[in-house]
């Protein structure tokens, strides 16, 4: 993790570098020595991070590194601020002899101080680096992985060797392996397990290997070879091919233990499996290029052989299935009951769980969440401590995170967790380890975490892409190597918010530790003293008598309402000795009045005040140049300050309340040449200039207009006209019964656009709404169309999610043959002269969720519903009795046994004083 930081750093010094004005001549010298010096670190601490992890030596002078690397970056942000807040206090003649790189003596004595200090430190280190060169004399320079402890690889030996009683929750896998590997199919083909580490993949495909039924089809010829981070080619040829000949009892030859050609040892392997029918698991591939390099060897000899891999990485799975065929098993997590029968049988050797031991046993078991590998390794743990001391257990379960730290029976699985995140590319490693300060069982917004990276610094440009879409592409790197888990999606598909499961966060607390990402959930907590990156959840109590001068705090996450906690933080950013914090987030702060003090934070870059009781925000916010993103949803802020607009890196500025307002138009928006979401702004009646300028943002991705009338159409659309990079718009009108003229037709130039929400009277019809080809979702409210609007969104090819909500004043909705077939979600509300639904053969062939509300001249199942054979949730709510009393009376009427093949049908009513109020039949 210490090359992440330095290699961070190393950007920030190139970037410094390239401005000379900034620098003094002296500071200059300083600066390239200790940016060289790092430079020539940074491929030793590839090797370092991970070994440091086994070795205490190596781990402090890891921590030395980051440590001098964070100073170096504090002493240059301190710097700049410096500079920059000098230049704007507007001493002209300074500001003269500033564009010349010289500045008072005072400041220049104690930059070049600073700096010489750093270099003495960063020379003491390099020193230490020879004297551990010999300890890393065994890693591969350059590999992001390093060496394996030798427990990691008894942990996978072990569970090759697991009794069949030991296995739970994967007998319905190991049968489906099982009739993979001995179907009829003659040609090779490949079987692919992914998963995150730890949970059973190796045990499961050893189970399935070792079993008769596989043994006698394929007559022993099997080879199992660990391929591992470590990959070498030539050492898994040879092992296949010493597992070969083993299994017929023939004599090796010498040049297969000599030889490292890997083309005459896959020659070899290609001529001795000639004819023959046989069985190849390659566990733990970490790579595509590693299966690209080794898949040449299994030649297709229809003889009805085939490969077995496990993988933690989405892509090898997939890339394996492609080239040879076959199919991806992706395992899951255990049940909760097969998770109870594993922790019983593991920490108390099969017998029941003392009646006293049952509560906290089941606590400690939800901190598993279903992974095999942490059960298995904690039960294991907790069955070497005495039954009938309850305090014990206790313990345990409130400090998992010291356990995994200092107990030898958890190493192992500590390891094995572990060598996802050392595999991390640097930059990843950053993004990964930010997910760890969210409380556990957090929903982290994916837009959100997006936006606090970028802030972070964390995402890299690419040529041709923008920060967001190069973030988009680190979590979805995230996803596919299993460290990431999506908790919950969008109707249109698309990941709504993310966690990490509970034990892998506790194992990436312990390296936060190290690196000042402080997360606190303790009573009465004293901060350290050069804490970095700070995470305040619910429940903590913090020293307020501390004297923490947290100089060199970054970031602070609060997720508490605590009062105290807040004050103590906004009194450090009144007298700036937190001036170098660059993430500020709120949510839910106990505040009524913007804090001047933030407005001193001169290199903030994201700030979130959401759910807060602000109402309005200060001139003086003119001071973050920097600010990135501004974030007051749902606050009673209605304006913003014009300064606002000399923020020119703002990318978000989101100010809306979903249910009322977003914030009143500001004349010269179109300066904020940077935006990318705006979120919402308000239409002033009787004004069009503000709609012209929103058409200059031409770099808005997410854009939201409120408040719209009669007036505003001509200007609107030739704006949005020009906005091609939009993926979501949202209008709405200014009353319910305002008409806008909506030229959908001007629309065709969106061509990225994915959602669309038209809350307002549609005079006449959609027409030109077919255009948008990469439409995933839409909603229509109030639009009060008089034709059937289905007619042109039939064959929107990409179409997921659909609402219409007041949408059509027609009698019928026809969803015609074969149309809709992407559609997964489908609202109608308050249609209230509908009363026929018709659904033709093969239209929303993938429709699986279907809610009708409050159309009640609808007293018949739609039409055709029967076919909807994916259709998993129904959901009936305020509809006519005559539809639903006739449903609930059960096979007696037609409208039932329509539905019967639905495993999910939800009947009942919605009020805003009851909420939903039903039952599901």
């Amino acid at each position: 993790m210490a090359e992440s930081v330095v290699s961070f750093l190393l950007g920030k010094f190139s970037s410094l570098l390239k401005d000379e004005a900034k620098l003094l001549s002296g500071v200059r010298d300083e600066v390239v020595f200790v940016k060289n010096e790092l430079d020539r670190m940074r491929a030793f601490l590839r090797s370092a991070d991970a070994t440091e992890d086994h070795d205490e030596e190596i781990k402090v002078w890891v921590k030395q590194v980051r440590e001098v690397a964070y100073d170096a970056e504090d002493i240059i942000d301190d710097f700049l601020y410096r500079f920059e807040h000098t230049k704007r206090r507007g001493f002209y003649g300074c500001l003269c002899k500033m564009a010349r790189g010289i500045k008072n003596l005072k400041a220049r004595r104690r930059i070049a101080s600073q700096l010489q200090s750093i270099k003495l430190r960063v020379t003491d280190i390099s020193e230490g680096r020879q004297r551990y060169d010999y300890k890393l004399s065994s890693t591969e320079i350059g590999s992001s992985s390093g060496t394996t402890p030798c427990y990691y690889s008894e942990v996978r030996s072990d569970a090759r060797l697991l009794e069949e009683a030991q296995l739970v929750g994967i007998e319905a896998e190991k049968e489906g392996l099982l009739s993979f590997l001995v179907e009829d199919t003659p040609q090779l083909r490949v079987a692919a397990v992914v998963g995150m580490g730890g949970l059973g993949k190796t045990t499961l495909l050893s189970s399935v290997y070792y079993d008769s039924r596989v043994k006698n089809h394929f007559h022993q010829i099997q080879a199992w070879v660990t391929v591992s981070q470590s990959f070498k080619l030539d050492e898994v040829l040879r092992q296949i091919i010493q597992q070969f000949f083993k299994a017929t009892n023939l004599p090796l030859p010498d040049e297969v233990e000599k030889s490292t050609d890997t083309h005459f040892l896959k020659t070899t392997i290609v001529d001795f499996l000639s004819n023959k029918r046989y069985l190849v698991v390659l566990d733990d591939i970490w790579d595509v290029n590693a299966w690209e390099a080794v898949k040449v060897a299994f030649r297709n000899n229809n003889n009805g052989s085939r490969v077995m891999i496990t993988t933690r990485i989405a892509d090898v799975a997939s890339s394996s299935t492609n080239d040879l065929g076959g199919g991806i098993l992706t395992l899951d997590p255990l049940s909760s009951a097969d998770s109870w029968t594993l922790f019983c049988a593991k920490a108390f050797q099969g017998k029941a769980c003392p009646s006293h031991l049952k509560e906290i046993s089941r606590d400690i078991m939800k901190r598993c969440e279903g992974l095999p590998l942490a059960i298995v390794a904690i039960g294991s743990m907790l069955a070497t401590k005495d039954i009938n001391r309850v305090d014990e257990w206790e313990i345990i379960h409130r400090s998992l995170r010291a356990e995994l730290q200092g107990n030898t029976k958890l190493k192992g699985m500590q390891a094995i967790l572990s060598l996802s995140f050392n595999d991390l590319p640097y930059h990843l490693k950053h993004c990964f380890m930010y997910l760890s300060l969210f409380p556990e069982d957090y929903s982290i917004k994916l837009t959100v975490l997006i936006r606090l990276w970028i802030a972070e610094g964390f995402i890299e440009e690419i040529e041709g892409r923008t920060l967001e879409e190069v973030a988009n592409g680190c979590f979805n790197e995230l996803l596919n190597r299993s460290l990431a888990q999506v908790y919950d999606r969008y109707d249109d598909v698309r990941v709504k918010s993310c966690r990490v499961h509970d034990i892998l966060r506790e194992t990436m607390l312990l390296k936060s530790k190290d690196q000042a990402a402080i997360t606190n959930k303790e009573s009465n907590k004293r901060l350290p003293e050069r804490v970095r990156r700070l995470s305040v959840h619910e429940g903590t109590n913090i020293d307020a008598s501390g004297d923490n001068q947290l100089s060199q705090l970054r970031s602070l996450l609060l997720f508490t309402k605590e009062i105290y906690v807040w004050n103590k933080f906004m009194s450090s950013f009144s007298d700036q000795g937190s001036r170098l914090v660059k993430v500020l987030d709120c949510r839910f702060a106990p505040m009524t009045t913007f804090p001047e003090g933030i407005t001193k934070l001169y290199h903030l870059r994201y700030l979130c005040l959401r759910d807060t009781a602000v109402s309005s925000i200060p001139p003086s916010i003119a001071n973050l140049r920097h600010l990135e993103t501004l974030d007051l949803k749902r606050t009673l802020v209605r304006e913003l300050p014009s300064e606002i607009l000399r923020l020119q890196c703002l990318r978000n500025v989101i100010v809306y309340d979903p249910t009322s307002h977003g914030f009143k138009a500001l004349k010269g928006m179109e300066s904020l040449s940077s935006l990318r979401k705006l979120m919402c702004v308000e239409a002033k009646k009787g004004e069009t200039e503000p709609m012209v300028s929103v058409g200059r943002l031409t770099q808005l991705t997410m854009l939201g207009i409120l408040q719209l009338g009669a007036e505003h159409g001509n200007a609107l659309f030739s704006s949005i006209r020009e906005l091609k990079l939009l993926r979501s718009l949202t209008l709405v009108s200014r009353t319910e019964d305002e008409a806008l003229s909506f030229q959908f037709k001007s629309f065709s130039s969106l061509r990225l656009l994915q959602r669309l929400y038209v809350i307002g009277r549609v005079e006449k019809s959609l027409e030109g709404l077919q255009n948008l080809t990469n439409l995933s979702k839409l909603v229509l409210t109030r639009s009060r169309l008089q034709v059937d609007p289905l007619e042109s969104l039939q064959d929107l090819p990409n179409l997921v999610s659909l609402e219409l909500d007041k949408a059509c004043d027609g009698e019928s909705l026809c969803f015609k043959a074969g149309s809709f077939l992407m559609l997964r979600h489908l609202r109608i509300s308050k249609l209230e002269n509908l009363r026929r639904v018709r659904v033709e053969d093969k239209a929303l062939s993938h429709l699986e969720l279907m809610f009708l509300n409050d159309c009640k001249l609808l007293k018949e199942m739609p039409l055709g519903i029967e076919r909807l054979r994916n259709l998993q949730l129904l959901q009936l709510v305020n509809m006519a009795a005559e539809l639903t009393t006739t449903v609930y009376r059960g096979s007696q009427h037609d409208n039932y046994s329509k539905i019967m093949h639905i495993p999910s049908v939800f009947i009942g009513q919605w009020s805003f004083e009851t909420g939903h109020d039903g039952y599901w039949l």
